[in-house]
């Protein structure tokens, strides 16, 4: 594990949007944290994933409909950090031995061979908004007490900085397009370029039947009925 993440505070700190701010934290924690594998999870207000940045893992997309399917509401590690908006990883919330009897690892980690797990919160206006994930691989420790500690620290600035870039966001939409979340507005986007939802899935990370999900919240929030009427009420927004 490196010696400080201060250089990482720093970069996270200048970074000019949330897009390099993710890159950023992704390019450096992997070999803080001597994990082979990790990732960011961003969620919208019905606590749905709507942003998804992994390294290392095989298959992305099916393991990110694995855990979603199967994994999340049996994850312990993750209602630990839900519960108490703190980094927490397998050995700490489980007893000896348990992780491998648990059903997120017969169900999910297993078939990826995540030997070990570790997660942080990602909080905003009092609720989680998204988690960092670690998970190592192999016969490798566990995550130790000095990494949980640098995790709370990292997850302290990363919360923070999305916050503020947040806010400086919001400066500067028009209210039509403050209805509408970052990750809708970036759907929004693909649609007025004629993408089908399998391509705008592709396209953000997420699953087709994410986007049709938040193409029904979409509508809602801007009281229109189809894709066509979306496009023409957010025209301009896009400079189309």
């Amino acid at each position: 594990m490196a010696n400080s993440l201060l250089p990482l505070f720093q970069a996270i700190s200048s970074a000019r949007d949330d897009r390099e701010l993710r890159m950023r934290v992704m390019d450096a924690v992997g070999e803080h944290f001597g994990a082979q594998r990790w990732g960011i999870y961003l969620l919208d207000e019905e606590f749905q994933v709507a942003e998804v940045d992994v390294c290392g893992v095989p298959d992305v997309n099916g393991f990110v409909d694995c855990y979603e399917k199967f994994g999340r509401a049996v994850d312990p590690v993750m209602r630990y950090v839900l519960d108490r908006h703190a980094p927490a990883h397998e050995q700490l919330v489980l007893p000896s031995g348990g992780w491998k009897e648990c059903e997120l690892y017969r169900h999910c980690c297993g078939y990826y061979g995540h030997e070990h797990i570790m997660t942080g919160p990602i909080v905003g206006a009092g609720r989680l908004i998204g988690s960092i994930h670690f998970a190592r691989v192999g016969d490798t420790p566990a995550f130790c007490t000095e990494e949980l500690a640098d995790l709370s620290a990292l997850c302290l600035h990363l919360s923070a900085s999305l916050a503020t870039l947040q806010m400086r966001l919001t400066s500067l939409i028009s209210p039509l397009e403050m209805r509408l979340t970052p990750r809708e507005l970036q759907i929004a986007e693909l649609v007025a370029r004629g993408l089908k939802n399998a391509e705008i899935g592709a396209a953000l990370w997420i699953s087709q039947n994410s986007v049709k999900q938040a193409l029904k919240r979409m509508f809602r929030k801007l009281n229109v009925s189809s894709r066509t009427e979306m496009v023409a009420q957010l025209h301009g927004v896009f400079g189309s």
